[in-house]
């Protein structure tokens, strides 16, 4: 199997995650990739129904956009996810969603405080919140790169649009989208019973370092574990 024949498998996984942790509606919503070895990404088709999603539909691309494999137009936010992917090397997959509670703190442009322990292991912080950008170029990556640029979370609320994640593979990016979701609903909830307090940045800090370099099975001998934020 070729690393795009791979990247594009692991894609329809990836946007079946999507609908089974009711991240996304209708076709809305993406997935990509950077393919390994390759100077190309693999993306999600524009307006295709998630039940009709198979390996051979996703859209190959090179980081200018050319279509390099697949009979469909690839998403419309592709200029998006490859200013993303020009900009920051270290980034291997991007997902995108308009999942409800996180898109609620993005209608409101406020970022998701860092109130719960959870938030702090998996994004090191608040989840901010990016500037108000058009549908359709690169504004939006634009807004994603340089609100990320001052954070270590692997996510970012773009202003009444919705949320942005990055990862190293389509598995990390997809797992911070799931994450994101999670912990905006319980902040939003929290909120209902008062301002909650957000935690001392030295407490972050101890938690983000547990749970990014020991929590988990790691094999004997390995690497601290890297993160794309």
């Amino acid at each position: 199997m070729t690393a795009v024949e791979q990247a594009r498998r692991e894609l329809v996984e990836a946007h079946h995650e999507l609908t089974r942790n009711g991240l996304v509606a209708w076709t809305s919503g993406n997935v990509s990739v950077r393919v390994s070895g390759e100077d190309c990404v693999a993306i999600k088709p524009s307006g295709l129904g998630y039940d009709e999603l198979t390996a051979e539909s996703m859209v190959v691309v090179d980081l200018h956009g050319n279509v390099l494999a697949g009979d469909l137009t690839p998403s419309s936010d592709t200029a998006t996810h490859l200013y993303v992917y020009r900009s920051l090397e270290r980034v291997g997959a991007i997902t995108h969603t308009h999942s409800s509670y996180a898109t609620a703190w993005a209608a409101q442009g406020l970022e998701i405080p860092c109130i719960l322990t959870a938030m702090a292991d998996e994004f090191g912080g608040a989840i901010p919140v990016g500037p108000f950008a058009r549908i359709g170029g690169e504004e939006i990556g634009v807004g994603i790169v340089a609100t990320l640029a001052e954070s270590r979370s692997r996510a970012v609320l773009m202003r009444a649009h919705g949320v942005f994640t990055i990862g190293e593979t389509t598995r990390d990016a997809v797992k911070a989208a799931v994450m994101c979701e999670d912990v905006a609903r319980t902040a939003l909830l929290a909120r209902t019973l008062g301002e909650p307090t957000s935690l001392d940045q030295a407490r972050v800090d101890a938690l983000y370092d547990r749970y990014q370099n020991v929590y988990g099975q790691r094999s004997p001998g390995a690497e601290t574990k890297r993160t794309v934020a």
